[in-house]
């Protein structure tokens, strides 16, 4: 038997993580996606908008982005997952271009 209580407890410890797994998630979907899933133009579209959005934080925004997905990428089990989040502030550009 299960207590309400613990099955209703916050899984994520802010509202900060809890959208930025629910981001990472779609994203990661999209980015496996098939064109019979997915049509290409489209998912072309949504990444490029969050990488634009994502161009939009504020400096200490992304600096709270690109630690928190450090730690999503400490604990992720799936190596191709964990590529993808340790990537993912340079490709949605959360870090400027190395020259």
């Amino acid at each position: 038997m299960t207590c309400w209580e613990t099955a209703f407890m916050p899984v994520y410890s802010s509202l900060t993580h809890a959208l930025a797994e629910a981001l990472v998630d779609v994203l990661w979907f999209i980015e496996g996606s098939e064109d019979e899933q997915m049509d290409s133009d489209d998912a072309v579209k949504v990444l490029e908008g969050v990488a634009h959005l994502a161009g939009q934080l504020s400096s200490d925004q992304r600096s709270e982005l690109i630690d928190l997905l450090g730690t999503m990428a400490e604990v992720e089990s799936d190596p191709a997952r964990r590529e993808f989040l340790e990537e993912f502030p340079e490709g949605f550009g959360l870090v400027a271009d190395a020259v």
